[in-house]
C-alpha cells in the first residue's frame, strides 16, 4: 500500500523474520540506500529526508523490530538481532550491496550490520549515532523510562495539532530533540510522531543499546564511513562524533544550529552531506 506520510511512490512491504513480522518502506530509483531510524522512532521519521534522496537512490526504510509497524522479536538481547532484521530486508529486496544511513540507535545498528555483513554494507553514514554515551548508567535510566512510559502514544494522537502550532512543537520537541522546533515542516512532525502509538517493544531496544558499546569492534568496520552530527545535539554529544571519527578514521560533518533529530530538522543539509559522500 502507498504510504502518504513520505511521498507518492513509496510502498509498504512486509516479511516474516525469526518470529516477527517486519514492515518496511520502499521507494526511489538508483543504487540501494538503507535508512535506519532511531530509538522510539519508525520508518516515517525520514518523511522529510527520504523524498530528497529518492530521485537518486532506491530507498529501503525498515521499521526496526518492536517499533512502528514491525512486531517485536521473541528475543532481541543484542544489537545483532536488529542488524540481522535490517539484513533480512535487504535480502528480501535482493540488495546484495547497500549504502546505509543510521540515525541514533539506527547508527549503532548500522555499525553492527557493517561488522556482521561486511560484504553487504558498502558505505556507512552515522547520523548522530548512539552507542558510546548510551552505555552509561544515566543513559540506561533515561532509555528505560521512555521504553516503559512510551510518551509517544500521547503525541501520536495529536500530530495535526502539533504540526500546526509552533508553541506545541516547541513543547513536544524542545531543545533536547531539536535546536529550532519552528523549523520542522508539517511532514517532518507527522513523520516523527506517527509511530508512537504503534510501538510494541522499546525496552528490548533500550537494553540492547545500553549493552552494545560498539567501541571494541570499531576496528572491524572496513567500509568508508561519514560521521554526520548536529552541533547542538544534547542527546548524543558531539564528543561522541569526534571519538567515532577518530576510531574509524572517518570524516566528520557538523551541521550548525541543529539538534539530535537532524534528519528531520535539517534534511537539506543532511542530503547534501550524504550525496557528496556517496558520490
Amino acid at each position: 500500500m502507498t504510504d502518504d506520510s513520505l511521498s507518492a511512490g513509496f510502498v509498504e512491504r512486509g516479511l516474516a523474520h525469526r518470529g516477527a513480522a517486519l514492515r518496511y518502506l520502499v521507494g526511489g530509483e538508483g543504487p540501494p540506500l538503507v535508512l535506519v531510524h532511531g530509538f522510539g522512532g519508525a520508518a516515517w521519521n525520514f518523511a522529510a529526508l527520504a523524498p530528497l534522496l529518492a530521485p537518486s537512490h532506491r530507498l529501503l526504510i525498515p521499521h526496526l523490530p518492536g517499533h512502528g509497524a514491525s512486531s517485536a522479536l521473541p528475543a532481541a538481547v543484542s544489537l545483532a538481532a536488529y542488524a540481522d532484521a535490517v539484513a533480512a530486508v535487504c535480502e528480501a529486496e535482493q540488495a546484495a550491496s547497500v549504502d546505509v544511513v543510521g540515525h541514533s540507535l539506527g547508527g549503532a545498528v548500522a555499525l553492527r550490520l557493517a561488522v556482521r555483513r561486511p560484504v553487504l554494507v558498502r558505505r556507512l553514514v552515522l547520523a548522530a549515532a548512539a552507542g558510546i554515551s548510551s552505555s552509561t548508567r544515566a543513559a540506561e535510566l533515561v532509555l528505560s523510562f521512555f521504553g516503559l512510559v512510551r510518551v509517544g502514544r500521547l503525541t501520536a494522537r495529536r500530530t495535526d495539532v502539533v504540526a500546526r502550532s509552533p508553541s506545541l512543537r516547541r513543547a513536544v520537541f524542545g531543545r533536547f530533540a531539536v535546536s529550532d522546533a519552528s523549523s520542522l515542516s508539517p511532514d517532518a512532525v507527522h513523520g516523527l510522531l506517527r509511530g508512537g502509538a504503534l510501538h510494541t517493544d522499546l525496552l528490548s531496544a533500550a537494553g540492547a543499546l545500553v549493552r552494545g558499546d560498539p567501541r571494541p569492534d570499531l576496528h572491524r568496520v572496513t567500509c568508508p564511513t561519514l560521521c554526520l552530527w548536529g552541533a547542538r545535539d544534547l542527546q548524543v554529544p558531539v564528543d561522541d562524533a569526534f571519538e567515532y571519527a577518530r576510531r574509524l578514521r572517518a570524516p566528520l560533518r557538523v551541521i550548525a544550529d541543529c539538534g539530535h533529530l537532524l534528519v528531520a530538522e535539517r534534511p537539506d543539509a543532511c542530503t547534501h552531506a550524504i550525496e557528496a559522500f556517496l558520490a
